[in-house]
């Protein structure tokens, strides 16, 4: 191919004439150092190319190395518990080369581990007939997760030979015979990172992704397959809420990205992910954990092409038919920097200064979710689920990337830095937040948990709601303008708050809870409520019901800190609760009434 010679450089943006042999979204090697960039833009045989790496020390004059092909992930055995940059360098294998704690610019490292053995169990036969998306076969790549070896796309025919045995992953590990000759193949597949791997059929989701956090799994659930986004403020949550759905959802497989955020919390995520043990397995979290940092001081191009990486990566275990959880930290980073290169192109901004194709480019994203069935011969299910931290300055959610965010989203977790100050975390205000599949996860719930999981629900919100207006007309009269009921209606509603929906992510019990725990959480504070208005129909008054069950209210206060394996103790308070209304009634005198 024909090299280039470069004419200007702007920052991560250089400009190359002589490249008329190449193409948009083309992988070029800039100047003497062999930087890694990509084409963005051709104006005749000029292009555009944003570089990846720092550019310091490049000189116009220098050439550019076309490659010929596009960006792309390399997919295969040993992706999981690693931790990659923006474009899928290895981060600790490049230390180790480098000998430096820095990005060594022009560095060419492999991806996967070329010299490592894996055993390779064949699930196929000689004279099988296999399509693009068929197992061959597995290699069990952690404890947990069984890497599931696939015919590529493209790919369709008989297979000449196969066998189970240990390989590394260039070796051939199978041989097909196709309308164009005979294919080898080996365990590693390539892919273009923003191109959608393709896929049957696209369902609609409504069963619920798990996460352990009761505002989520109750109020405001996601599906698997989901797609969700977490606005707020600095120092409202975002980052512990993701790092809560990526320890505790009840996936197989988590993609965390972080994003243009800062270095500390992604040292938090090294630190804390490997001594997390998963509930459901027993093993290390990060066994089934992929890690993509591109933190604010790494160079702004690949922060661009960052969460592509991760989505691409997640569709690839989509494919094997598991269910992956992407969490992207923030999507606003990646604005900005889409917002830094579309200003050294000079292209027309939009609002706020960002390109004209924001709303396309977060479409395209969270387009990539989604519960589908995979190719293959085998009717195999996998599911994507997003979820999108955004950063609007000063909390402004009417800003371009939330605006266009909520688009296209069907969960959003408002997050209130109000509730932060008062120290009340998750801080998802329950006012302003919605998810358009509560209906759906409310009737699976209805089905396998508990036939008034609905209900129940639609109560709770209710009462918030109220709560609400009540808090308006105390702020103008004060509390002893309220009636009996209303003053009721207060405490319940304060009990909901503070003993169902704050939740501590740093205590070891509070920290997630099961689905069994959170019913039986919500069955105390409303049984309470049912027996507080029955009390009150015979005579009870407010306040006499408030002293007469101060200790049982303690109890449901601290209910939420009870084991997993302890749960029988709610049922306990759940039989106080009815004695001590019947005892409120024989002390009041109510039950003459």
């Amino acid at each position: 191919m024909t090299t280039g010679i470069i004419q200007e450089i702007s920052g991560p943006l250089v400009k190359a004439k002589g490249m008329k042999d190449s193409s948009i979204r083309e992988i070029v090697l800039v100047g003497e150092m062999q930087l890694t960039g990509e084409i963005i833009e051709m104006h005749q045989d000029v292009a555009s190319i944003q570089v990846y790496e720092e550019t310091s020390g490049l000189k116009p004059g220098e050439r550019v190395t076309p490659t010929g092909n596009p960006l792309s992930v390399e997919l295969g055995p040993g992706l999981l518990t690693k931790m990659f940059d923006g474009i899928q360098r290895p981060l600790e294998d490049f230390m180790k080369k480098t000998e430096s704690n820095f990005l060594v610019r022009g560095s060419n490292i492999d991806i996967l581990d070329r010299d490592k053995v894996w055993h390779f169990e064949a699930r196929k036969s000689i004279g099988d007939h296999v399509v693009a998306g068929d197992i061959i076969g597995v290699v069990q790549e952690t404890k947990i997760i069984e890497h599931r070896i696939m015919v590529p796309v493209g790919i369709e025919g008989t297979i000449k030979a196969i066998e189970s045995g240990s390989f590394k992953i260039e070796d051939t590990v199978c041989v097909i015979e196709t309308d164009k000759g005979e294919q080898e193949l080996n365990m590693i597949q390539k892919w273009p990172v923003r191109l959608g791997r393709p896929y049957k059929a696209k369902s609609t989701p409504k069963a619920p992704l798990k996460t352990g956090q009761r505002v989520i799994d109750t109020f405001f659930p996601i599906t698997k397959g989901g797609v969700a986004a977490v606005p707020g403020p600095f120092g409202a949550g975002k980052t512990v809420v993701q790092h809560q759905i990526a320890k505790y959802a009840d996936v197989d497989v988590v993609v965390y990205v972080g994003c243009g955020e800062r270095g500390n919390e992604m040292t938090d995520v090294i630190n804390e992910f490997p001594e997390l043990i998963d509930p459901k397995t027993g093993e290390s979290i990060m066994q089934r954990t992929i890690l993509i940092a591109n933190t604010s001081n790494m160079p702004v191009a690949a922060r661009e092409a960052s969460i592509y990486t991760g989505i691409t990566i997640a569709e690839y275990f989509r494919d094997m038919g598991y269910s992956v959880a992407i969490m992207a930290d923030s999507t606003s980073r990646w604005a900005e920097a889409l917002r830094e290169m579309s200003g050294r192109m000079e292209e027309m901004p939009g609002d706020e200064g960002y390109p004209a194709y924001l709303g396309s480019r977060i479409a395209e994203y969270y387009e990539r979710a989604g519960l589908v069935q995979v190719l293959g011969s085998d009717d195999r299910i996998g599911s994507v689920s997003a979820i999108g931290a955004v950063s609007p300055p000063g909390g402004d959610t009417s800003e371009p990337v939330t605006q266009n965010t909520l688009r296209i989203v069907k969960v959003f977790w408002s997050l209130d830095s109000k509730l932060s100050q008062q120290r009340h975390f998750p801080a998802i205000n329950w006012l302003d937040s919605y998810s358009q599949y509560s209906t759906d996860v409310q009737a699976y719930n209805d089905e396998h948990i508990d036939p008034s999981w609905g209900d129940k629900v639609r109560h709770c919100l209710a009462l918030l709601q109220e709560e609400s207006s009540l808090q308006e007309i105390v702020r103008l009269v004060g509390l002893d303008s309220l009636s009996e009921k209303d003053k009721l209606t207060l405490a319940i509603a304060g009990m909901i708050r503070e003993d169902f929906l704050q939740q501590n992510a740093f205590d070891d019990v509070d920290t997630t809870t099961s689905e069994e725990k959170q019913l039986k959480l919500l069955n105390l504070i409303i049984n309470f409520e049912t027996e507080a208005r029955e009390a009150m129909k015979l005579g009870a008054y407010y306040k006499e019901i408030m002293e007469g069950t101060q200790e049982v209210r303690e109890q449901i206060a601290r209910a939420k800190f009870i084991p997993e394996e302890e749960l029988g103790r709610l049922d306990e308070i759940d039989n106080q609760i009815v004695a001590c209304m019947k005892q409120v009634l024989e002390q009041g005198g109510g039950a003459n009434a």
